[in-house]
């Protein structure tokens, strides 16, 4: 873990882009805000999106925007995409790997042009956004299997942050453990400890 946090360090004094791969619960959102918060964007805006909590024609509208009356019930006086919402900052994309095909060759053209247009216009607006993806999926077995765009892996995967579940920690169980008990022992104003059974 503290060999990750180092790397982090080191990736947060970069611009590229970072893919942060570990299983669900392993922290990589909070790495993610942490790199930001130490880079030279960190007065920019941090902004998260989950890829897998939108179906595909409203994640790219959350992207990239769209123009008013680009489609029914839309606000009529359009909406910025989080990509414009992130100028000047970092956009973190959880869970890319449940990205489909479509939209991720809109994202690639994003990042290689460094420019979006809003459905249902003809605008085009420059942006500065540093991308932070995540994923709990092995992206790179994935681009094998033809079920990511290997040229979209690639721009994301320049620099990679590999989290380690705690099972693979086991000697942070301990450290982890004693800390809550004290967290929650000073809110309960009691000195609690554990037996060396419990800790066992």
């Amino acid at each position: 873990l503290r060999r990750s946090v180092v790397l982090a360090r080191d990736f947060a004094k970069t611009d590229s882009s970072i893919l942060i791969q570990g299983e669900t619960g392993t922290g990589k959102e909070v790495f993610a805000q942490s790199i930001h918060n130490d880079s030279s964007r960190k007065k920019g805006p941090f902004v998260a999106l989950n890829c897998a909590a939108l179906p595909e024609q409203i994640l790219e509208s959350e992207l990239f925007g769209y123009a008013g009356g680009a489609f029914s019930g839309a606000n009529p006086k359009g909406k910025a995409g989080l990509f414009e919402i992130a100028h000047g900052g970092s956009l973190f994309l959880d869970e890319i790997a449940e990205m489909t095909f479509m939209t991720q060759g809109k994202l690639l053209r994003a990042l290689q042009e460094k420019k979006v247009m809003r459905l249902g216009s003809d605008r085009v607006t420059p942006v500065d956004v540093r991308i932070i993806a995540a994923t709990n999926k092995p992206l790179k077995k994935l681009v094998q299997e033809n079920e990511f765009r290997d040229d979209l892996y690639y721009r994301l995967n320049v620099l990679q942050l590999q989290l380690h579940p705690l099972r693979d920690r086991a000697e942070d169980v301990k450290t982890l453990a004693t800390y809550f008990l004290n967290k929650h022992a000073a809110r309960l104003k009691r000195k609690l400890e554990f037996s060396d059974n419990a800790l066992k």
